[in-house]
């Protein structure tokens, strides 16, 4: 995937859901809207799609329904220490630069302008389930080490951590833990350091936070190690301090298309046939952050899942949050599933 600011030009009337895929191909996290000439007429990020998104707006309606149609601009005669002390004072990633007529002539990105951020907070990914559903692919192999490309799916998932800065991982191990051990070491092949957890019985996808050395002193991520996706884990961050939030659950919007015709009634009367209609959901997608406190509340020993210490946080009056995002995600659960892995990877990760 480039990184040329011209990848990520786009028409205002072109479909939100296709701005999307120019964004997560273009890999800078925004997209310009411009006109024949141009000239600039706003900017998309993930976070007014989110926006969009909650305010129930369509993903077919037009990219200029929810862009920011007065981005800060900075002009090309702008220095770099200028335009970076610009950024930082107003907590921006993104600047397009124009030119004495006001059309665009390229996009400054704060990544572009600093250095990788290293960054403390533990991340803890789920690897010890049994993959059963996938049949003879994990008779004899755990399936975070089964291949999508070229990479086993539990490497892609500790790349895309580290590209964002993280560095000390613990792997929860249970199933054919021996060959996910072998493979990573103590992650020092990687720059990283990797520790396990390792479950003597299903502790479900909390219960192995309780083997953890001890808590950590910022926000951890706990990620299933069946899952893809280009999530950003820095706004997950941001997300979850800006709100104040104990423990943070992303979610993904989904669509059920129900194959019948749906049919509403008061007692015996029929009052209304909607036919085919089609369901939007958010969905838990396996990815968290919490807050160190929150591991006091996981018991020790027994069967625990994430489902179960979000509600007791909301049950003991602690506040959680839901992270809706919108870049590629996959949970390989089925062998339907890991096939469009395989299918998706050379465009999303290469």
């Amino acid at each position: 995937m480039g990184h040329d600011w011209r990848n990520v030009l786009v028409e205002p009337d072109l479909p939100i859901f296709k701005a999307l895929d120019v964004m997560n191909r273009g890999a800078m996290r925004v997209v310009l809207v411009v006109d024949d000439n141009r000239h600039l007429m706003g900017i998309m990020t993930d976070g007014d799609v989110r926006r969009g998104l909650l305010h129930r707006i369509d993903m077919d309606a037009p990219v200029s329904r929810v862009m920011c149609v007065n981005p800060v601009t900075v002009p090309e005669t702008d220095s770099r220490e200028t335009i970076r002390s610009l950024m930082g004072a107003r907590g921006l990633e993104h600047v397009p630069v124009l030119d004495k007529a006001g059309r665009l002539v390229g996009l400054k990105t704060l990544q572009d302008l600093t250095r990788p951020v290293t960054r403390d907070n533990w991340v803890v990914i789920m690897a010890g389930g049994l993959g059963s559903r996938l049949g003879d692919l994990t008779a004899d192999c755990p399936k975070p080490l089964l291949n999508v490309g070229s990479r086993p799916i539990l490497e892609i998932i500790l790349e895309s951590f580290i590209e964002y800065g993280f560095h000390r991982f613990f792997f929860s191990v249970n199933y054919k833990k021996g060959m996910i051990q072998d493979h990573f070491g103590d992650g020092s092949r990687f720059g990283v350091t990797i520790e396990y957890l390792e479950e003597d019985r299903r502790l479900g996808t909390a219960g192995s936070l309780t083997l953890l050395p001890d808590f950590p002193d910022d926000p951890l991520f706990v990620m299933n190690g069946d899952l893809l996706t280009r999530i950003d884990f820095d706004d997950i961050l941001d997300f979850h301090l800006r709100h104040q939030a104990a423990a943070t659950l992303c979610v993904r919007k989904v669509e059920h298309s129900v194959p019948y015709g749906v049919v509403e009634m008061d007692g015996h009367r029929l009052i209304g046939i909607e036919e085919k209609p089609v369901r939007e959901y958010f969905v838990n997608a396996g990815i968290y952050l919490l807050n160190p406190e929150t591991l006091s509340l996981v018991p020790e020993g027994v069967h625990y899942d994430m489902t179960d210490l979000f509600r007791e946080i909301m049950d003991s009056g602690g506040t959680t949050a839901a992270f809706p995002f919108l870049e590629y995600w996959l949970d390989i659960g089925r062998l339907g599933d890991f096939q469009q892995a395989c299918r998706d990877y050379p465009k999303v990760f290469e």
